[in-house]
């Protein structure tokens, strides 16, 4: 009995002791550190860090005496070493890693994290698809790219800049955030080309592509690769003259971190990046990061560093109050690791932290204002958006010139100085400060220019035999080329704001009029860039190419032999018949002898002796036609006679005066045709121009028989056809072919006319395709006014 006492209160303390130890705070907490020594963000990164250790374990208040031991390994940029360097930090039974800086190496070593259950908080790693569901031990303490590129797509937007370059580095910070910016273009504009770069680059790669890139139209370049100290992809642009005012350059954050780190930079740095434009991300000013800047003032710190210190600060924090909670830091082997260890990779080693989600909850509910701003995490685990600074470089250094955040968009105030509250914002109220652009300009680029001296325009031009007013071939030499359509198209580039190098291709054989049918086909199928003549804007053509705005309004015409009538000295006499004559004139006399009825009792100016009463009578009603007589009428029923006569006078003067100017200016038509009805109804043959639209027009809409029709060459054979008449063989009835041919041959010959109106309604425009080519259609298009009065001024 006295031993089973013993035996129970020795359980009792044991129980007791051992339940103390468990409550009991560790000496130590490791914490892992994966990142590249050597680099501009692991640099900065290593010393804050060891700042942010050596403050919390200075300060009682936070792990209330444990030490916080920061275990680091170098992944040297490189997946495999990075991969090797976690597992040796894990061998150390961390709680947490912090980094990797590199999201490639952040994806391998995640596949480690989340099978140990070992937090993984990155202060550097950006790519967006690292906060997928498939990495739940994943936290960013930095922005996420998704925010990045959002607020360079509103950025290019803001400039109203509609195509881009791409410039990225092929891994999976490069293409993610290349993809997650072409989402976001695609609500407003597009990337026109991607220009990926090995890791590894090297100068000869990045002169190669620059090189090619000048061939294309976009001005606009992205730049989105990792830090480089060296500056090699501006200074191979400033060596090429790509910094000029005709290029845009934006970069994202690498650069304002790499220039964070190497200031102060010199004079020839300043030179090669001026112009560009970067984001960076914001950190409100605050008096803890001055000191931490002027305490390090040694070191070259840019925002990573920061980053990297408050999630120690966090990291912390947690840790404390995960211990608080009396949980303790153990960790427990698996057997699907232990199974695998061999001699060359431990893996029987690495144990599981037991209490790893746990801690994972505490770092996601913590709230905390650390140097670099407001740490609270969101759904994706990354951190909410503090914003972003827009950078501007010239030859003074760095300047701010706006802000940008998902809440106010962009503005030249600080975030934190706006009402924190969501607003809607448009590109109308967005503002950012002046900016100085390539080649030292403060007018914004345009960004986009329609080739390079190497690849001009290859523009089709008609070789015509006939007309050629409108298009010629001057001097037998295919540079010749003038006319109307060609004067014309020289004032509209005049209206675009830049160069347009551009080489003009006759098409024809020289010996008659090429078909434009075949021109126009010839602009799709990449033989010419565009097409430049008296092209007619029909609906077939339409289907396949874009036409500019019409410079000039034409239609299908009918022309016939005709002839003038004679005028004569009797011609007046004309518009009225020898009835009408003698009406009107008994009409004259009549009217004189009523109102004298009328009028002589009580009208002193129809009075007097006999002769002088007649002489009233007969010039009375002549008198009113010139409005010269000088006789009042006085009765009633004088003047009721004289408003009936006024009315009936000014009718037959109207109806004289219609048919006279009718006689004098209307000419008699000689040929059977009065109009389209009757070209159409009639068997008699119809002329055409060869290579004109007014062959498929007739026989394909008006179902006219093709053995009718009677190809026509030039104006000359159009005279010799209408003379010989349609009952001669190579006669023709009438001619139909555009307006504009039909004034130019009308201009010298009086015996042949128009007959109607055009009975179709077109015009001629410039022919375009390509991308490379529209613009400078849109151009022409918005400029058409000036171009129509140029036209107006100058007669073809």
């Amino acid at each position: 009995m006295e031993s089973l006492l013993i035996l129970t209160l020795i359980g009792s303390i044991w129980a007791c002791l051992a339940g103390s130890a468990c409550c009991q705070r560790p000496a130590v907490v490791n914490i892992g550190a994966v990142f590249t020594f050597d680099s501009v963000i692991g640099r900065a990164a290593k010393v804050a860090m060891e700042a942010a250790v050596s403050d919390v374990n200075a300060d009682p208040s936070i792990l209330n005496g444990t030490k916080l031991n920061l275990v680091m390994a170098d992944t040297h940029c490189n997946v495999l070493l990075g991969f090797i360097g976690a597992f040796h930090v894990l061998e150390k039974d961390v709680v947490a890693i912090v980094g990797p800086q590199s999201s490639v190496v952040a994806h391998m070593v995640l596949q480690i994290a989340n099978n140990l259950q070992v937090p993984l908080i990155s202060y550097a790693a950006t790519d967006t698809t690292l906060s997928a569901l498939q990495f739940p031990f994943f936290l960013r303490t930095t922005h996420s790219d998704s925010d990045q590129m959002t607020a360079l797509a509103e950025l290019i937007d803001f400039y109203e800049w509609k195509e881009v370059i791409m410039i990225f580095v092929d891994d999976d910070y490069g293409r993610n955030g290349i993809s997650t910016l072409t989402d976001e273009l695609d609500k407003m504009f597009k990337i026109s080309h991607k220009i990926p770069l090995p890791s590894l680059f090297h100068l000869r790669e990045i002169t190669d592509i620059l090189n090619k890139s000048k061939l294309l139209g976009p001005r606009v370049y992205v730049v989105h690769v990792n830090p480089d100290p060296k500056l090699r992809i501006f200074k191979i642009a400033h060596q090429l003259n790509m910094m000029t005012s005709d290029y845009v350059w934006l970069a994202t954050d690498w650069l304002s971190t790499t220039l964070d780190s190497i200031l102060p930079m010199n004079k020839s740095s300043l030179n090669i990046l001026q112009g560009v434009v970067v984001l960076r991300q914001h950190t409100p000013e605050s008096s803890q990061k001055t000191t931490l800047w002027s305490r390090l003032r040694n070191y070259s710190l840019n925002v990573y560093a920061l980053s990297a210190y408050d999630t120690i600060q966090v990291l912390a924090r947690s840790i404390d109050k995960f211990l608080n909670e009396g949980r303790s830091t153990t960790f427990s082997l698996k057997n699907k690791f232990h199974d695998l260890n061999t001699t060359k990779m431990p893996l029987g080693k690495l144990k599981v932290f037991d209490d790893g989600a746990l801690l994972l909850s505490i770092l996601l509910q913590t709230k905390f204002t650390g140097l670099s701003g407001r740490f609270e995490f969101n759904s994706d685990r990354n951190i909410f958006s503090r914003g972003y600074e827009v950078i501007n470089i010239d030859q003074t250094g760095l300047h701010t010139v706006g802000y940008w955040s998902n809440i106010t968009g962009f503005t030249i105030q600080s975030p934190e100085t706006l009402k924190q509250k969501r607003i809607s914002y448009t590109h109308l109220n967005q503002t950012l400060g002046n900016v100085t652009w390539p080649g030292g300009k403060t007018a914004k680029p345009r960004g986009w220019v329609i080739a390079d001296n190497e690849r001009p325009l290859i523009i089709g031009v008609p070789l015509r035999v006939s007309f050629v007013e409108f298009v010629t071939v001057s001097n037998g030499s295919n540079k010749n080329i003038e006319g109307y359509c060609i004067d014309l198209f020289n004032e509209a580039r005049k209206l675009v704001p830049y160069d347009v190098p551009y080489r003009f291709i006759p098409f024809g054989n020289g010996y008659s009029n090429p078909c434009y049918n075949d021109l126009v086909n010839n602009v799709p199928n990449g033989i010419f860039d565009a097409a430049v003549g008296d092209i007619a804007i029909v609906a077939n053509r339409t289907r396949i190419v874009d036409f500019s705005q019409p410079f000039a309004s034409t239609g299908l015409v009918i022309v016939a032999p005709i002839k003038n009538s004679k005028s004569n000295a009797w011609v007046f006499l004309k518009p009225f018949t020898v009835e009408m004559w003698c009406v009107t004139s008994a009409s004259f006399f009549m009217i004189g002898a009523v109102i004298w009825l009328l009028e002589h009792r009580v009208n002193d100016d129809f009075r007097g002796p006999p002769k002088r009463q007649l002489v009233t009578v007969i010039l009375f009603s002549f008198s009113t036609l010139f409005k010269t007589n000088q006789e009042d009428t006085v009765s009633p029923l004088g003047r009721m006679v004289m408003v009936v006569w006024l009315f009936l006078l000014m009718v037959i003067t109207s109806s004289y005066t219609a048919s006279l100017t009718s006689i004098l200016t209307v000419q008699q038509l000689s040929s059977p045709i009065k109009g389209l009805d009757d070209l159409i109804t009639s068997e008699h043959p119809i002329g055409y121009q060869v290579g004109s639209f007014a062959y498929s027009y007739l026989t394909e809409s008006l179902y006219l028989p093709r053995s009718r029709l009677v190809p026509l060459g030039s104006p000359e054979e159009y005279e010799s056809a209408l003379l010989k008449g349609p009952f001669k063989k190579g006669g023709v009835a009438a001619v139909v072919d555009e307006l504009p041919y039909m004034e130019l041959f009308l201009s010298g010959r009086n015996d042949f006319g128009m007959i109607g109106q055009p009975f179709t309604k077109s015009g001629w425009g410039f022919v375009s395709f390509s991308e490379r080519i529209s613009t400078c259609s849109r151009h022409f298009n918005r400029n058409s006014k000036a171009v129509r009065e140029w036209k107006t001024s100058e007669d073809p």
